[in-house]
Parts: structure tokens; sequence; C-alpha cells
């Protein structure tokens, strides 16, 4: 039986502060010198006591199971590369169980990470979900405690991969969105101090019965930092509907009206302390309401001409006096649509309605690129836009580990392309019905190179770069000198991806050097071979990642020191076995 966290019923005082309550739980015993008999009174106690928390037996599952003889590694498939601008990043394919993905991520791609998306199966019982090769159905006794033990293993590898400032979104629905937020929930994993929101997506409107006693519309996607207290606010441009309000102009340029009254609804609370007299410019200000949005001393420090400040500390730079139909005179705070000659963005809401993203589109995109397919479980990728509009930077990392159909990759090269940034997006999936194959890389390739939709018509190519990899496995039951030099000779690929040096310079039966631009990697398979290597890099003018074959945890600095200032090394494979001994201990 596993046991995420469960905690004992604690004596809760009513300590308030300004919005929350502090907790005081029991004091830790000590049980050293107590008797038999008041052990046994302590354990009855302690079973009848009141426990919170997400509790199932965990199934043990064979990919996990395998990586503690045989450790995972990636391999390119050359032929499936693409390139288009060597100056923009390189986006990253692996084919392969996501967990073994992650595990080399956690070498490579340790707190880099920006966004994290995934849309992992709904454990329906409707063959949507497998566990150690075989489907979960409704009639399964352990359906949850298998998807809670698959999604557990993940997500505590995905934590590890993103920077302190880092989201991750994850679409769920209703069969295990209550599992997901305890999971979520737990200190361990993200914790409930990190948890942003719980954002509805109204998909669809549902017609016809069917079994339902109520008709579904809504999905869910549950977001939550590495680290809130590292966030800043979420922002996204300003929509078409509400540039519309923006429609007063004065020598600053466009602005919007808000009211400077305390709307209370009709028989709701009453503050005195907002009901007073405005006078602005001797002028009496007229208040609808009777209450103001500001107590007088606030108004008598604050208002002048000038009213208030933002939220990033600027100052709202006009107040707009006017006379209603009535020749009452109101006062309005001016909003600009530009601030330090930006134009001003607006907070998501937690709520995504239909109008703008459906599932239907999701289906038409998938057809438009293969004609006579679709799939019912992609998303449109405008969903996943949207969530990337306002939680990534244009140089962000995303990574989606159930990538699927490749959506998020499509997304993430359509925003490149509308706002010029250049994002890279890392996906990993399974190959299961040759879905890698046959969509994710065809859906890619065809976004970069271009393509014919359904009507005929040419669609232009976004352009980009893509390297497609495949998991494979090193045997390595014990760490012997031959099992480290096995995994030393398969690790290229896994420091290419983590330095970020595709393009190959020189490779020679004891070293091989690559480079991206003016930042180079090289990687040295024997001992003897570092003279030679540093001849070779001497006139190479950039930085150097230098990786040398040591089968304890040796730099070789000694051997290094005329070339010191251009190099910065590390040992292997001892730095990526520290990392897979963490991961699988």
């Amino acid at each position: 039986m596993k046991t995420i966290y469960s905690l004992p019923k604690e004596r809760f005082k009513a300590h308030k502060t300004k919005s929350s309550f502090t907790v005081e739980k029991s004091a830790k015993k000590s049980y050293q010198n107590w008797s038999k008999g008041e052990l046994i009174k302590e354990i009855e106690r302690l079973k009848k006591r009141k426990k919170y928390g997400l509790v199932w037996e965990d199934k043990p599952e064979e990919v996990v199971e395998m990586c503690k003889n045989k450790l995972p590694v990636v391999k390119e498939i050359k032929n499936k590369q693409i390139i288009t601008n060597k100056n923009k990043a390189v986006n990253l394919l692996i084919d392969g169980d996501n967990y073994n993905s992650l595990s080399v991520l956690n070498y490579t791609h340790a707190g880099k990470v920006d966004v994290i998306y995934i849309d992992p199966p709904y454990n329906t019982g409707n063959k949507d979900f497998k566990y150690n090769d075989r489907y979960v159905d409704l009639e399964d006794g352990y359906r949850h405690s298998k998807w809670l033990s698959f999604m557990e293993k993940r997500l505590k590898l995905a934590k590890n991969l993103l920077k302190d400032a880092g989201v991750i979104f994850i679409s769920i629905d209703d069969n295990e969105m209550a599992q997901l937020k305890i999971l979520m929930d737990n200190p361990d994993l993200f914790g409930e101090n990190n948890f942003i929101s719980n954002i509805i997506w109204r998909k669809k409107r549902g017609y016809g019965r069917g079994d339902n006693l109520v008709i579904p519309q809504t999905e869910y996607i549950l977001l939550y930092a590495k680290d809130r207290n590292k966030l800043s606010f979420f922002e996204l441009p300003i929509s078409e509907r509400k540039l519309k309000d923006y429609k007063y102009k004065d020598s600053l340029g466009l602005y919007k009206r808000e009211t400077l009254e305390h709307h209370t609804p009709y028989g709701g609370y009453v503050r005195k302390t907002l009901q007073y007299d405005l006078i602005i410019s001797g002028k009496k200000i007229f208040c609808t309401t009777g209450q103001w949005l500001w107590s007088k001393e606030r108004v008598e420090r604050e208002l002048k001409d000038i009213i208030g400040k933002n939220r990033n500390g600027k100052e709202y730079k006009y107040l707009d006096i006017i006379k209603d139909s009535k020749g009452r005179q109101r006062a309005y705070k001016k909003i600009r649509l530009e601030e330090n000659g930006e134009v001003r963005g607006e907070r998501p809401l937690s709520i995504i309605d239909d109008s703008e993203i459906t599932t239907n589109s999701a289906a038409h995109e998938i057809r438009n690129l293969f004609a006579n397919r679709a799939f019912d479980f992609s998303k449109p990728r405008s969903l996943i836009k949207l969530l990337l509009k306002f939680s990534s930077s244009k140089n962000s990392i995303i990574l989606d580990f159930m990538a699927g159909t490749g959506t998020t990759g499509q997304a993430v090269m359509e925003l490149n392309k509308e706002d010029g940034g250049n994002r890279q997006f890392i996906l990993c999936t399974n190959n299961e019905n040759n879905i890698c194959t046959d969509v994710c890389y065809p859906r890619i390739k065809k976004v970069i190179e271009g393509y014919r939709n359904l009507k005929g018509e040419k669609v232009e190519g976004l352009g980009g770069n893509l390297k497609y990899f495949k998991t494979d496995f090193v045997d390595y039951n014990e760490p012997t000198d031959k099992n480290k030099k096995k995994l030393t000779d398969e690790a290229t690929e896994m420091l290419c991806i983590k330095e970020g040096t595709f393009e190959e310079v020189l490779d020679k039966k004891d070293f091989k050097i690559f480079k991206n631009n003016s930042h180079y990697t090289g990687i040295i398979f024997d001992q003897l071979a570092i003279p030679e290597f540093k001849k070779e890099i001497k006139n190479i003018k950039g930085k150097f990642s230098v990786y040398v074959f040591s089968l304890s945890d040796e730099t070789f600095d000694e051997e290094f020191t005329d070339v010191k200032q251009k190099i910065k090394l590390s040992p292997i494979p001892e730095a990526i076995l520290r990392v897979y001994r963490r991961i699988f201990k």
C-alpha cells in the first residue's frame, strides 16, 4: 500500500492572519521508553485517527523495473533531421516510453525547462490507458492505482526539469480530476502552495442524452508552478473585443475609463468609510452607488491630478471629469492602452469558452494535414497557444512528454512565427499504433516545410529545425569498467543535447567535437587522446565543454592547465550515473 501523504488530525487554533489560519501540529513523540502496553494503545489510537491524503496500491511498472539493469540513452535517426535555419533553436522529438525519455532529460535538461504541457490518458476505461502493455478497463479493481502510479513516477521526473519559475499545465477530465489534484498537492511533488489555477475549458456544447445524467461540456487544465514565489504576473495580449473599450483619445493616446465608484449589490454590505463628499479641482463629484472605491484618507493621500498606481507601480496618467446626461460631475480613471510605449496586456481568465476553441477544430486541423485521418483525443493548437502566450517568453523551452499527434510542436512554431520568438519544443511520445512515425513526425515536417490542405491549397512552411531521437538502452548490471566504457560510448547524443551542439566539427576514433555558433562540445573517449585533442582546439575560437572518459570522478585538470581559460571539464560517465542513481535507486 502506498501513501503519498497522510496528515494526522491536527489541533487547529484560530490564529487569524490577514487571509489565513496558522496550524499547530502535535509535537513529535519519542517512543523509546514506552512500555509494550503503551505502544499497543498508541498503535490503536493511530489506526483510528482521521487522515487526509491519497492512498493507493503501487503496482510495479515493467518499464521502470527494467531501468534497474538497463540504462536509457537516445540515438539519433539521422535521416529524419530537418534543418532550415542554423540560427534558430533545434527542436527535439524523442520516440520511446516517456519514462525513459524523461530519465534522459533529467541529465540533459535539469532546471532548464520553462513550460510543460501534457495531455495524459484520462483513464476512461475505453482503451485510452495502457499499463504494462495492457489496456486498463472499467472492471479493473486497480484502475485508479495504476493510473496514479503511472502519473506520479513521471511527474516527479518532470518537476526536476523545470526552472524555479517554470510551470506545468495538465489537461484532465472528471475521471481522474479529483485524484490528480490531490496528487499534485503532495509536498513531494508540487505542493498545494504552488497551485495556481484549475482552468475550465468549455470544449463543446452538449446535446442528446446518452448515458450521462448531466451532459458533460467541460474539461480542466491544472496549472502549478515549481515555485510560485518566483513567478511574475501572467499576461495575455489584449483581445480584439477588449481593445474596443479604449475608445477615448487625448494628446497622450488612446485610453478607457474606469469608475471610481464601489459597486455594491442592492442590499449589500455598506461601509461608512467609503461614503463621503469627493471634491476634485473645486468640483463635487457625484457617486451613483453611494460608496467610493477608496476611503477618504486614501483619497486625500493619493488623489490629486493623478489617480493611484497600477500593479507594476506605474501611475495612471490623468483623471477624466465629465458631466453625465443629468448634468452631474462624474470622475473616471484614464487607463492607457500603452504604458511606456508598450501596449498593455490582460490577465488570463480561469474559464476558456468554446466560442474560440473547440475539439472540432482539433479534428479539422489533423484532417487538413492528413486528409482522411482524425483523432478525437487531440487538443486544438489554439488552446495550447493560448496557454503558452501567457506562460512563456520568446526564448522559452517547452516540453510535452505525452505529445501524441504533436499539437504542442505546431503551436510553438506558429507562436514563434506570430511574435518573432525563438522558443524550442521537446516532444516525447511512444510509437504505439505508429503515432510517432506516421503522425507526429510527419505533422512537424509538414508544418516546417509546407503542405497542401484538404482543399488542395498550398500552405507555406513555417521553417524551423528538428532532430529525431529514439530511446535505447545500455546493459548496466554492475558498475564495472567495461560497463562504464560502454555507457560513455553510447552517450554522445545525450551530451550534444545537453550542450545544444549538434553540428559535427571533427570525428576521430578517440574524440569528437561538435558546435553551435561559438560554443563547442568535446567528447574524449580515451585519456591518451588528450594531447591530440588540445592541439585541435588551440586554434578554434570559442568556449568548450569537454567531457572526458574516466573510471572514477577525475577530470584531469592538470592535463588541461594550458587551455583552462577556454574549457569546462566534466568526467563521464560519472556525471550521468549520478543522475541515474538518484532516479533508479
